[in-house]
């Protein structure tokens, strides 16, 4: 059953987090640009803290190519209610950039459509270092935090409709 929300409670109710009991999060995390992929994870780290989760298992893989298999791994155990991918591609003067972003897309997409628990994307693709750190806990948000909350969403949205 929907509900329907005016402005002013669909507002608040977008920003209140369920608890989801037992919650078990992986997440996936590329070592390629440390300095921005380590500052996503420490803020999702941080909210999964904050809200009482303690059941986070983060593994790493090389690059962003790399999530969606490390991604497809974690989800095929049956351990965990949601998988994170998290990345940066930062756009460089070749079509490497297009490359490297369908491919995590596409491999999130795909997961999404044949797994049994979420997979959420947290992958900044960003034109600069600055843009991207801009996104990684500093002068924007962090995207990591963003991700975490989308999971434990996710989570309670998939036992909510089985």
């Amino acid at each position: 059953m929907s509900t329907q929300l005016n402005k002013t409670e669909g507002d608040s109710a977008l920003h209140t987090l369920p608890h989801v009991e037992g919650l078990t999060v992986g997440i996936v995390c590329a070592e390629w640009n440390n300095q921005v992929t380590g500052a996503l994870l420490k803020g999702a780290l941080e909210l999964f803290e904050k809200e009482g989760y303690e059941d986070v298992n983060v593994t790493y893989v090389p690059g962003t190519v790399e999530l969606t298999f490390g991604a497809a791994q974690m989800a095929r155990t049956g351990r965990y209610d949601a998988v994170i991918m998290i990345g940066c591609v930062i756009r460089g003067g070749t079509p490497h950039f297009d490359y490297v972003c369908d491919n995590a897309t596409q491999g999130c997409a795909f997961l999404n459509a044949t797994q049994q628990v979420p997979i959420i994307f947290c992958v900044l693709t960003t034109d600069d270092l600055q843009q991207a750190l801009d996104r990684a806990g500093g002068a924007l948000c962090n995207k990591g935090t963003e991700a975490a909350e989308a999971a434990i969403k996710m989570v309670h949205f998939a036992r909510t409709v089985q």
